[in-house]
């Protein structure tokens, strides 16, 4: 007994709605699971953010509460920064060294980066080889050396250890960026700018730079990033209190020896403040430095 294979536009219609209920119901699972990881790592933020609206004596009832009610509600911790603890000034003092790296990082690297892409000098490959090396060497064992050679040049008292070194290449993983990057802008830009009589300087000041905006823009970003968290630079180098960024107070405040470890809210608070910029960034620029890499990806 034979079987009837149905054919003709009922039967393809059939096929592609099973196969469409097939994709739709991939990618419901795809969503909901990613729905779950995002809402595993968006809770502790939450949890963050509403504890640091609660009262001190709210916070420590049981059982534990997870939002704040009329009565629970409180703006202490923000007062207890802002006004008792003058977060103002750590503020200033990080936005400070931060601005500084912002400039310095990119025009350095942006200079070193130019000579090895587009500069045909002797031994080029080699110092770009032994600068790359330099990856290698863990932070940690350059600290004691650079600590030494800022004390004897009486900088272990201010920001100048934090913003001077950021002038001389601004760092061996940007310059690599900004080297792959650069080795892709058309090199007949530059020789019909060495034609109309541009120097060195012009064409990397006028052809080359505004072509190289997504990368800038992303190296631009990491600076921020380390800067606005970077701990262990100022914990060294900033003596006095009225110096401190916002990553040692608060370290001070919350862990160190004069922590009010009852002050759960003022707490919460600080860590809501420190996080609350760089997620601003991220948000206004995430389609900007996706587009960067996989420009300099594939170009390079």
């Amino acid at each position: 007994m034979t079987q009837t294979v149905k054919t003709g536009p009922a039967a393809a219609a059939a096929i592609h709605k099973k196969a469409r209920r097939k994709v739709l119901l991939k990618r419901a699972l795809i969503y909901a699971g990613l729905s779950l990881v995002a809402v595993y790592l968006v809770f502790p933020y939450v949890f963050m953010l509403s504890r640091s609206f609660m009262s001190e004596r709210y916070i420590s009832n049981l059982p534990i509460k997870f939002f704040p009610n009329a009565e629970g509600f409180s703006l202490e911790g923000y007062r207890v920064l802002f006004v008792e603890n003058n977060y103002f000034q750590y503020l200033f003092n990080t936005v400070k060294i931060m601005a500084i790296n912002i400039v310095a990082v990119p025009i350095a690297a942006s200079l070193c980066a130019y000579g090895f892409a587009k500069v045909r000098f002797s031994g080029n490959k080699i110092i770009f080889a032994m600068m790359m090396s330099t990856l290698m060497i863990p932070g940690t064992v350059t600290q004691v050396p650079l600590y030494v050679l800022f004390s004897d040049l009486g900088w272990t008292q201010d920001i100048r250890p934090l913003v001077i070194p950021a002038l001389f290449g601004g760092g061996a993983i940007n310059i690599f960026l900004l080297v792959q990057f650069m080795r892709n802008v058309p090199n007949e830009l530059e020789n019909a700018a060495r034609i109309d009589g541009a120097n060195m300087f012009q064409r990397y000041l006028f052809i080359t730079i505004p072509l190289c905006g997504p990368i800038l823009l992303y190296v631009a970003v990491n600076v921020f990033s380390g800067t606005w968290s970077d701990f262990y630079g100022p914990l060294i180098y900033l003596k006095s209190e009225d110096a401190y960024t916002l990553a040692v107070a608060i370290y001070y405040d919350c862990v160190g020896p004069r922590a009010d470890l009852n002050a759960i809210n003022t707490q919460m608070a600080a860590g809501v403040f420190m996080s609350f910029l760089p997620a601003v960034v991220f948000l206004v620029y995430q389609r900007k430095l996706v587009d960067g890499i996989m420009i300099g990806a594939i170009k390079g």
